[in-house]
């Protein structure tokens, strides 16, 4: 299993905690507010969290933590998420 975490803004303005995990071949988020909040699901991931994960996982890619499949398997992901988004 691989996990990737990063923080950004929420809509509300509030900085949050996003944790992307790869477990049998799909990619699951989850949120939370503060560091002691419960880790909620995230159904419907804006982009700027798929291009932040498309990110980790190019940078992973050269110290082997994860397979260059993973990577094009990603990026159809994303292409399917968001047609017209900058890869």
């Amino acid at each position: 299993m691989a996990e990737i975490t990063w923080k950004r803004r929420s809509p509300e303005g509030e900085t949050v905690q996003v944790k992307a995990r790869h477990f049998a071949g799909q990619w699951t988020f989850v949120v939370r507010g503060a560091r002691y909040d419960q880790w909620q699901p995230l159904e419907q991931p804006p982009l700027e969290d798929w291009l932040t994960l498309l990110d980790g996982v190019r940078r992973r890619l050269g110290r082997g933590f994860l397979r260059r499949e993973e990577l094009s398997k990603l990026e159809s992901t994303i292409r399917e998420r968001f047609p017209d988004a900058e890869l």
